[in-house]
């Protein structure tokens, strides 16, 4: 694929998740990190509601600098994703005349409907380069019972866990669930990301609740071992050759690293870049995580989630396929620190996701 101009980049965000904020501020800050000078830039708001709209780059949020009130502001125009053989563009539905060109979409949607393949299946099909996973490992990264069961499969540590799916939940029994697992425990959604519906349990009544609220958000819900240790994590960039970056620390301030303390209260977590470590258990890390990303079949970007018990034992926790990219997130100062500026990894990011398109472009589909 040779541009002979500027790269028209498409940028996705907003969307159908409970993380539909948090896409909004990763999308703010991606947006204002690209190369003017080396990209064009196309901004695809999704509401709530899954409607597509083409954005104005200076009026596309409303309270932008306020997660809890941050707003798509919606256009007149809707827009749908029209693959053509040489030209891939989208088209207004209301008004002909209106159409942005895309040569690659940088998908900034975290959680449901985005980071879980859905997307990634979209721009499949209409033959558009995108950033970061692709179908298979968007799915298997999003859904924690299945990527549990790769790493473990793997010979990589992960937390003993349980899993209900809806129309099981006569069968728990919490005696028997917490003879094997222990107490407290915690109690998740399979396919949900920045703890949302996230529970931590101490005894039967904080049990049922947190198995209803866990319920809200999927079918099928984690019940896993609590494991004490410190929180680590580890950026991975990179397609067959990936690597790794430092290694940065979570000290929560609360009882677990929750939703609100990592977006909305400041004083919720301290983030400690990089984590003090030796230079043997940072290398540990690294290559842990370079592993899981291969393992849970991953490409152009990653983040790589630890815990680490105090003899030293490494657990992995989950794989986010599209981390976040706020002011405060730990992805983009992992990389920063390791010598990546933001706006050369966004660059990078977008160069990745060309250059495997070119790759699969060479496969045969015929014989």
């Amino acid at each position: 694929m040779i541009f002979l101009g500027k790269i028209n980049v498409g940028i996705l965000f907003g969307g159908k998740s409970t993380e539909h904020e948090v896409s909004l501020q990763s999308a703010k800050n991606v947006i204002a990190a690209l190369d003017k000078e080396k990209y064009t830039v196309s901004l695809i708001g999704i509401d709530k509601t899954g409607h597509w709209y083409l954005q104005n780059s200076s009026q596309f949020l409303l309270n932008g600098n306020d997660l809890q009130h941050t707003v798509l502001n919606k256009t007149n125009h809707d827009v749908i994703l029209v693959p053509w053989q040489e030209q891939k563009a989208l088209r207004s539905l209301s008004d002909a005349s209106v159409s942005s060109q895309i040569d690659v979409v940088f998908p900034i949607l975290h959680g449901a409907y985005g980071e879980d393949g859905t997307v990634q299946g979209l721009l499949k099909l209409a033959n558009i380069p995108f950033v970061g996973a692709g179908v298979l490992g968007s799915a298997i990264g999003m859904d924690k019972d299945v990527a549990k069961r790769l790493l473990r499969d793997a010979g990589i540590p992960i937390a003993d866990f349980i899993v209900c799916r809806r129309g099981e939940q006569d069968k728990l029994n919490f005696r028997e669930i917490t003879a094997k697992l222990g107490l407290p425990l915690f109690i998740k959604p399979a396919n949900a990301g920045s703890s949302v519906g996230v529970s931590k349990v101490t005894n039967e009544i904080e049990f049922n609740q947190a198995i209803a609220e866990a319920f809200a958000f999927d079918n099928k819900v984690l019940i896993e071992e609590y494991i004490v240790g410190r929180e680590v994590e580890c950026a991975v960039l990179g397609n067959e050759r990936a690597m790794a970056s430092r290694v940065g620390e979570i000290i929560a301030n609360k009882e677990f690293y929750s939703y609100e303390a990592k977006y909305i209260d400041e004083s919720g977590a301290a983030l400690e870049i990089p984590a003090k470590l030796d230079s043997k258990d940072e290398e540990r890390i690294k290559q842990m995580a370079l592993k899981t990303f291969n393992v849970l079949c991953c490409e152009g970007m990653a983040r790589v989630d630890f815990f680490m018990t105090i003899d030293k034992k490494l657990v992995v926790n989950e794989i986010n396929t599209i981390p976040g990219f706020t002011t405060i997130s730990m992805y983009p100062k992992l990389w920063e620190i390791s010598g990546v500026s933001y706006k050369e990894l966004i660059d990078r990011l977008i160069q990745l996701a060309l250059t495997r398109h070119a790759a699969e472009q060479r496969l045969k589909t015929s014989i």
